[in-house]
C-alpha cells in the first residue's frame, strides 16, 4: 500500500510553539492518501508540538466500541510512545480526512490496520533521520523508545519535540518499515482504555450532555401512524406553557422518508414537554391507519410462494435429482426491532445567517460535513464549507446513529430561532418512530441424494428492501444485497447451493441494526444445517465439519471451538448445546450454546463459548467486552418482544414493553480470540449472528422443539 505521501508542515504561534504534522486521508476510498503538499485546514493523525506534547486524532467515532484506544493504538505502536504519553482528540468531520470519520460495518480496525500503522512508522522514520544528521550519524546507529531518539553509541537523546523542526524539512517514506509482531509493547496486549476513566468519573462528554450558551430546547411531536402526514395544528393551549418560546413545523428526511412534525422551542426540556402535550394536531393518516403488523407477516408467508430474483448459485439446484423423501423444507421468521441506544437521539444546532454549527453523538461525521450528494448539505440547504460539527462520544450507535435523520431534524427547527436549540428525543419518540431493523423471512430447501450426502441447498429470503427505503432511486429489480448478505457466501461445500430474493413493499423505514441482516439470516441458515443434520442421522458439529473439507477459517475457527467448548463430552439429561458459525463482511465467528431445561419448562441459558478470528488484534479485552455485548444483544433480540404496528402506530412504547436484557438473564460467556495473522477481520458485529441459532439449536437438543420463528419465549416451553 502507497498510504504515505509528503509531509507536511505548519509553524503556530502562541504556546504551542513549533508543530510537525502528519496525516492521510481518503477521497471516495480508504486506501487512498491526501496529497498533503494542497491541503488546506488540515488536521492530522499526528502532531508533535516543540513543547514534547504529542497529539493523535481519532478519526472513529466512540461509541463504546473502543476506538478512542484502539485506532490511535495503531498509530502509537509504529511511532514508539505509549498511550499514556499521548493525548487523543476526536477528529470532528474535518474535510481533509473524508470518508474516514465513520464507524460501521466494523470497519475501524479492519480497513485501518496497515495504513494506521504507516502513519507511525513514517513519523517514526523521519524522527530518526533528523537526528541522525544532527548527529551526523548513519540512522541505522539510531533507534526510538519512550519518545525518543536515541544514539546507540553514546547513548544522547533527543526528544521527538526537540526534533519536530529539522524533522519537517524531510520527506515521508511512502512504504515505511513496520515493526515485527514479536516487538509490539501495545498492539495484541490487554491494555486501558482512556475513555473509560472519562465515562466512569462524568468528564466524557455525549451528545446529551451538551450545553451552549443561551441554548433552548425543542421536543417534536410526529404523527404516530408511520407514513401519516400533517394536515393542521392549533399551538394556542401550548403557547401558554410557561416557557414555550414557539412552535413550528420541520421536516425529518430518513433516507426516502419525509416526515413533517410539530416542534416546540422552550426555555427548558421540561416546557417543552408541557407544551408538547397540549398540541392540538390534525394528522392525515393517508390510509396508513389500517395497517397491522400479523397481516403484514401473513403477506409475507404468502411471498414465499414467489421464485424471486437469483443472488447467487453453485452447480444448478434445478437439475439436481432429489427424492420427495429425501427433501427437507423450513420457513422461518425474524420480527422487525428497534435499536434502542441507551442515548436517546439528540442534537444542538445554531443557525447564523449562512453559517450552521452542530453539536451531537453521530457515526458519521465526514456524512455531516460532507460534499457528496448524499451528505448533510444536500438535505438543509447549507454549503459543506459552513457547516462546522462538534462530535460528542456517542452513548451506543448500533447502526441508528449511521442516519442523519435526527440531525437534519434539529437543524430545520434551528432554522426558526436565533438561538442554539437541542432537540431530545425521548425514549418513547426513539422506540416508536424508526427506523427498525426489518423483518425477515427466510424459506429453506435441502436435498440428500441416495447416499445421504446434502447435495443441494437453497435459501430464499422475503422481505422489505434496506436501499429501497434509504435510496430513493434504487432499482427495485435487483437483488438487495444487504438482505441476502452472507447466505451465499458460508465455506461449507455444497455442490448444488443457490440463495434468492423477494422484495415486499414496505411504508415502514428500515435500517441498519448491528450485524446488519446477518442478525436475521443466519438464524434460519445455520438452524437449518442442524435440520439437515438430523435429518442425515448425523451430529450436528460432524455435520458441519464433513462439510469443510478445504483449508478455510471457519475450518479453523470451528476446530477451535470443538476442542475449547468440550462438544464432545456427552449432555446429562436436561441439558442440551448447540452450534453455529457465521461469515459475513465484517468478520467471522462462531459459537457454541449451553442450556438447561428445568423442571418448570423453562429454559436457562447457561454459558455461550465463543471463537471470533480476527487475523491480527490489537487489545484482546477490547475484543472480549465487544464479543460480549454481541451475545448480550442477540439474546435480547432472540427472546424479547420485537415491535409490532396495530392500526398503523407502534404498539411499543419504552423498556416496560420492550425490554433488554436483565442482568440476571446474562449466562457465563467465554471468548476465545484467533489472532494468527491473514485477513484483518471486525470485532463489533461478528459476535452476534450465531448466538441465535446456536440457541435455537440447544434448545432443540434439550428439548426436542424446534424453534422458526424469533422471538422465542424461554420462560415456558
Amino acid at each position: 500500500m502507497k498510504d504515505i505521501t509528503r509531509r507536511n508542515f505548519i509553524k503556530s504561534t502562541g504556546t504551542a510553539g513549533f508543530a510537525f504534522w502528519l496525516g492521510l486521508s481518503a477521497r471516495g476510498s480508504t486506501s487512498k492518501a491526501l496529497d498533503l503538499a494542497t491541503a488546506k485546514n488540515f488536521t492530522p493523525f499526528i502532531l508533535i508540538e516543540s513543547s514534547g506534547t504529542i497529539t493523535i486524532y481519532n478519526t472513529k467515532p466512540e461509541m463504546g466500541q473502543g476506538t478512542f484506544q484502539s485506532f490511535p493504538a495503531l498509530i502509537a505502536e509504529e511511532l514508539e510512545v505509549s498511550l499514556e504519553q499521548v493525548t487523543i482528540r476526536q477528529s470532528n468531520g474535518e474535510k481533509e480526512l473524508g470518508t474516514l470519520q465513520r464507524a460501521g460495518g466494523s470497519a475501524s480496525i479492519r480497513t485501518s490496520y496497515l495504513a494506521m500503522r504507516k502513519v507511525g512508522a513514517s513519523a517514526r522514520e523521519v524522527l530518526i533521520q533528523a537526528a541522525s544528521n544532527k548527529w551526523k550519524v548513519n540512522a541505522d546507529n539510531c533507534y526510538v523508545e519512550s519518545g525518543k531518539v536515541i544514539n546507540r553509541v553514546t547513548k544522547a537523546s533527543f526528544t521527538y519535540g526537540e526534533l519536530a523542526e529539522d524533522a519537517s524539512k524531510l520527506e515521508l517514506p511512502k512504504e515505511p518499515k513496520l515493526k515485527e509482531a514479536k516487538d509490539f509493547k501495545i498492539l495484541g496486549k490487554s491494555g486501558k482504555r482512556p475513555d473509560i476513566p472519562l465515562k466512569t468519573c462524568g468528564k466524557a462528554e455525549f451528545g446529551i450532555d451538551v450545553q451552549v450558551p443561551g441554548m433552548v430546547y425543542a421536543t417534536v411531536e410526529r404523527c404516530p401512524v408511520i407514513g401519516g402526514t400533517l394536515k393542521s395544528f392549533d399551538a394556542g393551549e401550548a403557547l401558554k406553557v410557561a416557557g414555550v418560546e414557539k412552535v413550528v413545523e420541520v421536516e425529518r428526511v430518513v433516507g426516502k422518508y419525509h416526515f413533517t412534525g410539530i416542534a416546540v422551542i422552550a426555555n427548558s426540556y421540561w416546557a417543552a414537554l408541557q407544551g408538547r402535550k397540549k398540541l392540538k394536531i390534525v394528522w392525515d393518516t393517508k390510509g396508513f391507519e389500517t395497517f397491522q403488523s400479523s397481516a403484514y407477516e401473513e403477506h409475507l408467508r404468502s411471498l414465499g410462494k414467489q421464485d424471486g430474483i437469483t443472488d447467487k448459485t453453485i452447480g444448478s439446484v434445478e437439475m439436481v435429482k432429489v427424492s420427495p423423501k429425501d427433501t427437507i423444507e423450513a420457513f422461518y421468521e425474524t420480527p422487525l426491532i428497534a435499536h434502542h441506544a441507551l442515548e436517546p437521539m439528540n442534537c444542538v444546532a445554531q443557525v447564523k445567517g449562512d453559517k450552521l454549527e452542530i453539536w451531537t453523538s453521530t457515526q458519521v461525521p465526514s456524512s455531516v460535513t460532507g460534499s457528496t450528494p448524499n451528505d448533510l448539505h444536500a438535505i438543509v440547504g447549507f454549503t459543506p464549507d459552513n457547516i462546522k460539527l462538534n462530535a460528542k462520544f456517542i452513548g451506543g450507535g448500533f447502526g441508528r446513529r449511521l442516519y442523519m435523520d435526527y440531525i437534519i431534524e434539529a437543524v430545520n427547527v434551528a432554522k426558526h430561532t436565533d438561538k442554539p436549540v437541542k432537540v431530545i428525543w425521548s425514549r418513547e419518540d426513539t422506540t416508536e418512530q424508526g427506523p427498525f431493523r426489518p423483518m425477515t423471512f427466510s424459506q429453506l430447501k435441502g436435498g440428500f441424494s441416495e447416499e445421504g450426502k446434502l447435495i443441494s441447498f437453497q435459501h430464499k429470503v422475503i422481505s422489505p428492501s434496506y436501499f429501497e427505503s434509504m435510496r430513493p432511486d434504487y432499482d427495485k429489480t435487483k437483488v438487495d444485497a444487504i438482505m441476502v448478505e452472507g447466505i451465499g457466501e458460508q465455506a461449507y461445500e455444497i455442490p448444488n447451493v443457490k440463495t434468492s430474493y423477494v422484495r415486499a413493499d414496505y411504508h415502514v423505514p428500515v435500517a441498519a441494526w448491528r450485524s446488519v441482516t446477518s442478525s436475521t439470516v443466519a438464524f434460519p441458515h445455520e438452524c437449518f444445517i442442524d435440520e439437515l443434520a438430523y435429518k442425515a442421522k448425523m451430529e450436528p458439529f460432524d455435520f458441519r465439519m464433513s462439510m469443510l473439507n478445504k483449508p478455510s477459517d471457519t475450518k479453523r475457527v470451528m476446530q477451535k471451538l470443538r476442542e475449547v467448548s468440550g462438544w464432545d463430552k456427552k449432555s446429562p439429561k436436561g441439558k442440551g448445546k448447540g452450534v453455529a458459525v457465521w461469515e459475513f463482511f465484517a468478520g467471522l465467528c462462531a459459537q457454541v450454546v449451553e442450556v438447561t431445561y428445568r423442571p418448570d419448562k423453562t429454559i436457562k441459558v447457561d454459558r455461550v463459548i465463543a471463537v471470533i478470528d480476527l487475523g491480527e488484534v490489537v487489545n484482546p479485552d477490547n475484543v472480549r467486552n465487544q464479543v460480549e455485548g454481541a451475545i448480550i444483544m442477540a439474546l435480547g433480540a432472540a427472546t424479547k418482544p420485537g415491535i409490532s404496528l396495530k392500526n398503523g402506530q407502534v404498539v411499543e412504547h419504552n423498556f416496560y414493553d420492550n425490554p433488554l436484557v436483565r442482568i440476571n438473564e446474562a449466562p457465563g460467556i467465554e471468548v476465545h480470540i484467533l489472532a494468527e495473522g491473514g485477513k484483518v477481520k471486525g470485532v463489533g458485529e461478528p459476535g452476534l449472528p450465531a448466538f441465535a441459532p446456536a440457541l435455537a439449536n440447544a434448545i432443540f437438543a434439550a428439548t426436542g422443539k424446534r424453534f422458526r420463528k424469533m422471538p422465542f419465549d424461554l420462560r415456558v416451553i
